[in-house]
């Protein structure tokens, strides 16, 4: 029989007191929205991410990634701050500015993942951030943490959308929170802002098509960007927070204090000094080794980076 823990309050605690913003657990089902993700990769949204639709037999189930996985802990880790983008220079998306956020949240999991196993010595645990092959929204929308937007990311009534999700599966048993409820209505400010309609109606709900999405063309695409695109990539150079910036739940309201409010994290908020566009458009292979260590925007890789700087400085010309 698994070992069960009826009053998660001291994992939650500690969960908070790590720095993360929210926390909640969900049993280790199947992710109840997976046909429709199967279809998403079939109707080829996922652009040139090959290794997505490889990888779906590893997304059916939490049990492939943790034999014996009972619970799943999800938490949220706000990334918000002012852009304070200055003509010139590169146009970095908000999640990216400072330090690689896999191994900020997946250092305050292990911490969560020690606790688990000094209290239930013998119990086996997964800490998972955005690489392993889960679908990390599911788990957050069932542990409460936030509901499906128009814009496909997960959105918390109080606090918006600007947070990262981190999951930490276990084969202990935890006392269960209930998913989160919630909804855009009418609002299609998010669908109207993309600058390149990558927000479509596909098979009756919302989704991105990411042949279409400005974080996904800056970031992993690979080779020439289509022109007809070109236009809608504008002064981004890695990813984009056009959808996010126009939701109304990140907007600051006196009514609601927890929305757009500044993250705490010292690792997100050390920001680090980019080369101007017109550096980056002749940076050598060396120099852009030594700038991008321990950055998301590594992600893009040396010609995808060089190749987006460029778009943007004949964004900024007219050309």
């Amino acid at each position: 029989m698994a070992p069960q823990l009826q009053d998660p309050s001291a994992l939650k605690k500690l969960a908070l007191e790590l720095g993360f913003t929210s926390v909640g657990v969900c049993a280790a089902v199947p992710p109840p929205h997976f046909d429709d993700y199967r279809d998403w990769v079939g109707d080829g949204f996922h652009a040139g991410m090959e290794y997505l639709e490889r990888q779906l037999p590893l997304r059916e189930s939490p049990r492939v990634l943790l034999p014996g996985v009972k619970s799943i802990v999800a938490v949220s880790l706000n990334y918000n701050q002012p852009l304070n983008h200055r003509p010139g220079e590169p146009k970095i998306a908000r999640y990216a500015m400072g330090r690689d956020y896999h191994r900020v949240v997946r250092e305050k999991l292990k911490k969560l993942e020690n606790w688990l196993s000094l209290e239930f010595p013998g119990s086996s645990s997964r800490a998972c951030v955005d690489s392993a092959p889960i679908l990390e929204r599911e788990y957050a929308h069932l542990a409460g943490l936030g509901w499906f937007g128009k814009n496909t990311c997960l959105i918390d009534s109080k606090r918006g959308s600007w947070f990262f999700i981190g999951l930490l599966l276990t084969s202990v048993s935890i006392a269960t929170d209930e998913p989160s409820a919630g909804g855009c209505g009418t609002c299609r400010k998010c669908i109207d802002a993309c600058p390149t309609g990558a927000i479509v109606q596909q098979r009756g709900r919302w989704q991105v098509d990411s042949r279409r999405c400005v974080s996904y063309l800056t970031i992993e695409h690979r080779g020439d960007i289509p022109a007809e695109l070109e236009p809608g990539i504008g002064d981004w150079t890695f990813g984009c927070d056009v959808c996010q910036e126009v939701c109304p739940f990140n907007e600051a309201r006196d009514s609601q204090p927890l929305r757009a409010q500044v993250t705490q994290e010292p690792g997100f908020l050390n920001v680090r000094t980019w080369p101007t566009l017109r550096q980056l458009v002749q940076v050598s292979h060396v120099e852009w080794d030594k700038t991008t260590p321990g950055s998301p925007v590594r992600r893009a890789g040396y010609e995808g980076l060089k190749r987006n700087a460029a778009i943007n400085l004949r964004a900024s010309s007219g050309d």
